[in-house]
């Protein structure tokens, strides 16, 4: 008798198992779930997304005179290494605050007279880059975000003395730093007065980088891709 008792116990505690095993299964995910998800998602972008969706093929500016011109892309660089993609004071700072990577890219404006290198710095997560930022020399292109020279284009001579100007901006996990100087790789050095459009370009190219890869996901949580 008792070990019939037992046996009928142990079939109810299963039952309910089963049905609480189940609910959770196939009930749908929560708020907090799917904000987790989407964090997630955000966070792999500089991965996951193939290098043309971080650096589209041209990014658009308006000059401070009103007119709307676009900067092309020249090429994207292999390397993503943290601390080769910035000047030897920041490498530190980067690595403090766990870097991940960086994808650079270079672009020149459209009559092709200005160079502009695109940093994509991938953090692990918001709080990461949040507190890295504050130690980043803002609007300052050395030390900064490294020239990306592309051999063999109109770009090829634009290199680190060459830097002009600089803009960083920051959203969730990613920090964005640009500098702009002349494609003909004249030293910022050698430049008495420098043009007031320079600061006018850098900031929109680095903010309309930033502001695709950061935008917020919209998990999809019946898809493989994702999980909630």
């Amino acid at each position: 008798m008792i070990a019939g008792l037992l046996t009928a116990v142990c079939l109810v505690a299963l039952v309910v198992a089963v049905v609480v095993l189940t609910s959770e299964l196939t009930r749908p995910p929560t708020v907090a779930e799917r904000n987790r998800a989407a964090t997630a998602e955000v966070a792999r972008r500089w991965e996951a997304w193939p290098a043309g969706k971080i650096f589209p093929d041209t990014v658009p500016y308006t000059l401070s005179v009103g007119g709307k011109e676009s900067a092309r892309r020249v090429g994207i660089g292999r390397d993503r290494a943290c601390s080769g993609a910035v000047d030897a004071a920041l490498a530190t700072t980067l690595r403090t605050y766990g870097c991940r990577a960086v994808v650079r890219a270079t672009y020149l404006d459209q009559l092709q007279g200005l160079a502009i290198t695109v940093g994509v710095v991938a953090f692990p997560d918001v709080a990461k880059a949040s507190a890295a930022v504050p130690r980043l020399p803002a609007d300052k292109p050395a030390p900064g975000l490294r020239a990306l020279p592309l051999p063999g284009s109109a770009a090829s001579r634009f290199d680190d003395a060459a830097r002009q100007e600089a803009a960083i901006r920051h959203r969730g996990p990613y920090v964005v730093i640009a500098t702009i100087g002349y494609a003909d790789g004249r030293p910022a050095a050698k430049i008495k007065q420098k043009q007031g459009y320079l600061k006018v370009v850098v900031p929109q190219l680095a903010e309309s980088i930033l502001g695709t890869l950061a935008a917020p996901a919209r998990p999809d949580c019946s898809s493989s891709a994702w999980s909630c």
